[in-house]
């Protein structure tokens, strides 16, 4: 506390008008910049202001001249951000009193009084040499110090104590580390959905780290000194502080609008900003996608630029470590392990030479990268990627040579999409570049997912991988052709954002590119296949009942052939697995593997729910069942109750764990419920045998969802004698990963929870997560019947959240519509359910149209 001596009191005066002066400095700053939009204008004011600032308090508060302030990192360099910490050093004197050390507190907590969020620390000249030996972010903060105020005798020792002892060397190799593994804090992309606008990959600080090496080693300090060293040409200079200025004015709004330091481009944010930024609604995009799309791009030039920039500072910092260039053909050479161009103008004087430096990429093991030479021709040689060259034979056979090569296909692609070849050579290609897809379930922007795929559809042919998914890796081996499922994966995505159906816009786009390269008429059909049927069978694996003939004889009219399904089947896998690591499981797999095996043995001519099928079922499930050593009959107690829809639904290891665990129990009063480790491999397999009643499956839904399992699949069967004999498929939520712990736990609850006077629980009111409040799913219910007329077939879709089938459930169970398959589809946010139901209700158009609004209000709830 502060004393009331005369002199204490006008400090505080002093100080409270101090506070004012900034608030209301602060607040001239927010409104200039929102009228000007001036980033670095704003950033050297801010940085003024607090100066001026800091000069008065430290002088108010007569701090002993032997002492000196100095402004440090990013303050230190004049760019303060409106809620960064203002980072401070308080330079002492050898041997420092404790009288001043006493005054450094005092002023310290004056300015957190003030409304400064200060980052200090407090050292002597001595003290701040040995910190930047051992850290080498102390050693960049204090590359950075200047004076504010103080002795300026004292700064000028610490300048000298600690700028004259860098090795250049070193602090290259360090900072080079450092951004390595802040990159891999950043899974090493930029294409985060909420990207770190200062430290992911391509973001502010991939430019301050550039800047800092070049001032380490006395090359300069703004992109202009560079360019005139020769170290970036002026565009690229000029393409520096423009990609500079867009992401700090990005990260000055986004602190702006958080009220606080928040450099992740939040979900809460993204629209506002890009209206903020004069992005507006179009018809096929959000500003919001416009905003990341702006976003993604520039990530990408600033990386390239950083590539160019860090391999030219390289070459003047280890001038010993340049070895004799190696001729490769008279257009290139291998420099440093570099493939190098053998003139600067090569891309110029000859185009064709562009792509044929990715298949010498491809072709030399030994090449490593590309020097900056090269790809900085790359870069200025973009606009010779025109009609006229994408016309050329020589090209467009350099280009299918691409992609059927034994190696290195998906790095290349992912080189030529990060220097613009591939969207110059595939002009839709480029419109998708950086194109963000907020659907809830693709973390990836359009051009890394497509790319993803092709990368997972390439793990499918090399051994090495081929533990990850064997069945694949076996269909692939057998593939005559994989450079067609590479082309299919390019275009299956490529016309989203556009509006309409991007599948047969892709195919339309597929069509021209194989006639376009003389691609054999069979196979050309194969790839438009492909690309337009790219989400059918996912959507029939997750959706539809695989136990049905007549869904899996639909399908095959589709497939028309055993090619095309094993095309499709393995561009499916490739294709879920690269929208997200959290859409993909076994379960999902196992759909899709059963799916695939049957239309397998319907092409091959082998008959589906046939007498003779599911007498080959029984005899496999009795097989298994001798071998747990039950005896001759005994399974007809619980079959002689069982119809035939129940075996052509249910596999023979399914028939046999359940026969095993019911013959003896077929008319049981308690409710039978049994869990193991499911056959998929990922989750549980529950079943459940009682009576049937009312309301049972919601009560089971009501269970599932306490304990923190999803259903992904339920199969509801009522037996010849009243049981109900379900099957569900359930996956843990959140942590869940140890299974077999978990089986008593569902056996115990789920039969507490069946008991005849179990009431259900109250609705649930989930919360909803934060993608899914600021890109809300329209929710939709459909009710429509099968095709035989027999049953009739729900469809919903919504956001998912805690409780969603439960709710749904009660509903039914309220209206009195029995369930009798549940396909449960949860794809992200996304949940995509497709239920059979029957009841008397369904008959009635007035009461079908209740049950949907009724459906409709909970699914808004």
């Amino acid at each position: 506390m502060l004393s009331t001596r005369p002199e204490a009191g006008q400090v505080l005066s002093d100080l409270q008008a101090l506070r004012r002066s900034l608030h209301s400095g602060r607040s001239a700053l927010r409104e200039s910049f929102a009228s000007k939009g001036r980033p670095r204008a704003m950033l050297a004011a801010h940085s003024r202001l607090v100066d001026a600032t800091l000069r008065r308090a430290w002088r108010a508060l007569a701090v002993p001249r032997e002492a000196a302030l100095l402004a440090v990192g990013g303050f230190g360099r004049g760019e303060l951000f409106p809620h960064s910490d203002v980072d401070i050093l308080v330079l002492l004197p050898p041997a420092p009193a404790p009288a001043l050390q006493s005054k450094v507190e005092e002023i310290i907590a004056r300015l957190w009084d003030l409304g400064l969020e200060v980052g200090h620390s407090a050292r002597t000249v001595a003290q701040c040499a040995e910190e930047a030996e051992r850290d080498v972010t102390v050693r960049t903060a204090l590359l950075e110090a200047r004076l504010i105020v103080g002795s300026r005798s004292l700064y000028r020792s610490f300048s000298d104590g600690t700028r004259g002892r860098l090795e250049r060397q070193a602090f290259f190799e360090a900072k080079q580390l450092e951004q390595e593994q802040r990159h891999a804090r950043y899974q090493d992309s930029p294409y985060s959905l909420e990207p770190n606008v200062k430290d992911s990959p391509g973001g502010l600080r991939d430019l301050q780290t550039l800047r800092w090496i070049a001032q380490a080693c006395q090359f300069g300090r703004s992109w202009a000194d560079l360019a005139a060293r020769g170290f970036m040409t002026a565009g690229e200079a000029a393409e520096a502080a423009r990609r500079e200025r867009f992401l700090q004015g990005l990260r000055i709004r986004m602190h702006y609008a958080a009220g606080r330091r928040e450099d992740r481009l939040l979900f809460d944010f993204q629209d506002m900003l890009a209206r903020q930024m004069g992005f507006q609604p179009t018809l096929a995009k959000r500003p919001s996608e416009q905003l990341m799309q702006v976003y993604y791009r520039t990530a990408k030039a600033v990386t390239q630029l950083s590539t160019i920039l860090s391999q030219n500072l390289a070459v003047a910092l280890f001038p010993e470590s340049q070895a004799q260039a190696q001729p490769l053909n008279e257009r290139f050479c291998m420099a440093r392990e570099l493939l190098d161009v053998r003139s600067e103008d090569l891309f110029e004087r000859e185009p064709r030479a562009i792509l044929e430096s990715f298949l010498l990429m491809q072709r030399h093991t030994e090449l490593k990268g590309m020097s900056a030479r090269t790809l900085r021709a790359l870069w200025h040689a973009r606009a010779r990627m025109d009609a006229r060259f994408r016309r050329d034979p020589v090209n467009r056979s350099n280009f299918l040579a691409l992609l059927q090569q034994p190696r290195g296909i998906v790095h290349e692609l992912r080189r030529m999409n990060q220097y613009g070849i591939l969207g110059r050579y595939l002009p839709v290609f480029r419109r998708i570049v950086g194109q963000m897809q907020h659907d809830l379930f693709h973390v990836y922007t359009v051009d890394q997912h497509i790319l993803t795929v092709v990368r997972n559809l390439r793990r499918f042919t090399m051994m090495e991988h081929a533990h990850e998914y064997p069945f694949c890796s076996g269909l692939m081996a057998g593939f005559d052709k994989p450079w067609l499922l590479y082309v299919a994966a390019i275009f299956h995505d490529i016309a989203k954002g556009r509006g309409g159906d991007h599948s047969v816009l892709g195919k339309a786009e597929a069509r021209r590119f194989c006639r376009r390269h003389d691609v054999q008429p069979e196979d050309a059909g194969l790839v438009e296949f492909l690309v337009e049927h790219h989400l059918t069978m996912s959507a029939i694996a997750q959706k539809q009942d695989l136990s049905d003939p007549e869904v899996i004889r639909r399908f095959v009219e589709t497939v028309q052939s055993e090619r095309r399904l094993v095309a499709l089947y393995l561009l499916t896998v490739a294709d879920i697995r690269g929208t997200s690591p959290k859409v993909w499981n076994a379960w999902k797999g196992k759909l899709l593997e059963d799916l695939f095996r049957a239309a397998h043995r319907l092409i091959r001519g082998e008959a589906l729910g046939s007498d003779q099928d599911i007498r080959a079922k029984q005899a496999e499930a009795l097989r298994l069942l001798q071998l747990y050593g039950l005896s001759e009959g005994a399974q007809q107690a619980l079959w002689s109750r069982l119809d035939v829809a129940y075996f052509i639904r249910h596999d023979a290891q399914d028939i046999a764990w359940q026969t095993r665990l019911l013959h003896y129990r077929a008319d049981t009063q308690a409710p039978v419920v049994k869990a193991r480790l499911s056959p998929a491999g990922e989750g549980l397999q529950v079943m459940i045998y009682t009576r049937d009643r009312p309301k049972l499956f919601a009560h089971i839904c009501g269970c599932f969802g306490t304990i923190g399992f999803n259903i992904a699949d339920a199969r509801i069967h009522t037996t010849l004698h009243g049981y109900a004999l379900d099957t569900f498929q359930v996956l843990g939520t959140g942590t869940v990963t140890h299974y077999r712990d978990m089986i008593a736990l569902i056996e115990h609850e789920l039969a507490g929870a069946l008991a005849p006077d179990a009431p259900l629980p109250p609705p649930v009111r989930g919360r909803i997560s934060r993608q899914l409040k600021h890109f809300p799913i329209q929710p939709e219910v459909h009710i429509r019947p099968d095709e035989r007329g027999q049953y009739h077939l729900l469809s919903v879709v919504a956001g998912d959240r805690p409780g969603l089938l439960y709710n749904i459930a009660r509903v039914l169970a309220d209206c009195g519509i029995d369930l009798h398959t549940a396909k449960i589809a949860t794809l992200g946010e996304r949940a995509e359910d497709v239920f059979v139901v029957s009841g008397a209700a369904l008959s009635n158009p007035r009461e079908v149209l209740t049950l949907e609004q009724e459906l409709l209000e909970i699914l808004h709830a």
